[in-house]
């Protein structure tokens, strides 16, 4: 999604007069991150660039019909805005204000509930233990990411872009700048600016410019099931527990991040039927008695482009090699902040600098620095 997204802004803008080119090892995204994604969007972080970044992709998606269009043909994305909703125990009751006071001030259309109010609001809620709770009312929900990246790619394609189906191994290097991008059959694509969005991966190509990126590949499990019990006007709960849910189709959808003990790197993207037995299931049927009853009717696996360092997206140029740019490391985010972070990758590459969102914040320096920009929103 990055990479389609930043060669579409790029391509969109009238004052660039060059060629994209997106090297895609695997253009049927069987591994992708985009294609395995729960693909849900929100404003509720704690970090101002990143609700900034929710604000603008949400408007993006509303009018993805708009702006994807190709030949008459609009992107169907399926995109609904239930909300999130945060809970929190007491003890977490100043984490939760505290990124409140950040999201209003920013904009979000997000509202504190009591736990009166959230019993009212949800009846099907089961609210012990639960001290308050953060719900986006507007600006927030879910969408069809696999239809956004084919949406993307398409569109990016329509004006102009080449797309190369092959391995990228390395990079050619002439002085402090990239000359070129070599492929796995020995020829080389040559560039004046060279974007690394290659998600879990993003290490890897990093390394070929003598650059240590804190990215690793950390697998995600999501699982599907059933409840003969409607809920009626679920949002996306996060539970006190950590474990999520939300509605899909006419069932559900859920996950847990794993315990860090068993978070390792680069994990084949085998499903670990342990998370639901031991860990989500205890927490749902708990939060949501209607969930006692539940059957597990599918699940899949992806990974994280996992930034260990602060868990925030790597965005921006590198001072050297100097012609380098960074969209990486959005830890379980990437496919939601993908229309802003395209659009401000563009921008550096047209402009050289970013002219309408400053994703500055976001830049390498922080990581080389050792002074983390800490996002306490992952889910």
């Amino acid at each position: 999604m990055i990479g389609s997204a930043v060669a579409y802004f790029t391509l969109a803008d009238p004052a660039f007069a060059g060629e994209v080119v997106v090297i895609e090892r695997d253009p049927t995204y069987t591994r992708a991150s985009s294609a395995l994604s729960a693909s849900s969007i929100r404003q509720q972080f704690s970090t101002p660039v990143n609700i900034e970044i929710g604000r603008f992709g949400i408007e993006f998606l509303r009018r993805a019909g708009d702006h994807l269009e190709v030949d008459g043909e609009r992107p169907e994305i399926g995109l609904v805005e239930p909300g999130y909703l945060f809970l929190a125990t007491a003890r977490g009751l100043g984490t939760l204000e505290a990124n409140h006071a950040v999201q209003r001030a920013h904009g979000a259309d997000v509202a504190l509930l009591d736990p009166d109010a959230l019993g009212l609001r949800f009846p099907w809620l089961a609210i012990g233990g639960v001290a308050a709770a953060s719900l986006g009312r507007s600006g927030e929900g879910w969408f069809d990411g696999y239809s956004l990246l084919q949406a993307f790619r398409r569109k990016a394609r329509a004006l102009g872009a080449r797309y190369v189906a092959a391995p990228a191994t390395g990079f050619a290097i002439q002085g402090d700048r990239i000359a070129a991008v070599r492929l796995a059959d020995g020829s080389e694509v040559a560039c004046d600016a060279a974007v690394n969005a290659a998600g879990p991966w993003a290490r890897t190509v990093a390394a070929w410019a003598g650059v240590e990126l804190p990215v690793r590949a950390r697998r995600r499990c999501v699982f599907a099931f059933t409840c003969p019990t409607p809920i009626d006007r679920c949002p996306l709960v996060i539970d006190v527990s950590s474990a999520w849910f939300r509605p899909e189709g006419r069932g559900f959808i859920c996950g847990v991040a794993p315990d860090e003990r068993d978070d390792a790197d680069d994990l084949p993207l085998d499903v670990d039927p342990r998370l639901f037995e031991a860990r989500i299931w205890p927490a749902l049927a708990a939060r949501v008695p209607a969930f006692e009853a539940v059957r597990v009717n599918s699940s899949w696996a992806g990974y994280y482009e996992y930034n260990t360092f602060d868990q925030n997206g790597i965005v921006g140029a590198l001072p050297q090699p100097g012609n380098l740019i960074l969209a990486n490391g959005f830890s379980g985010h990437g496919i939601q902040q993908a229309p802003a972070v395209g659009r401000g990758v563009a921008e550096l590459i047209v402009h050289g600098g970013y002219r309408t969102l400053d994703l500055g914040p976001l830049g390498f320096e922080r990581i080389a620095a050792g002074r983390p920009l800490r996002e306490l929103a992952v889910i």
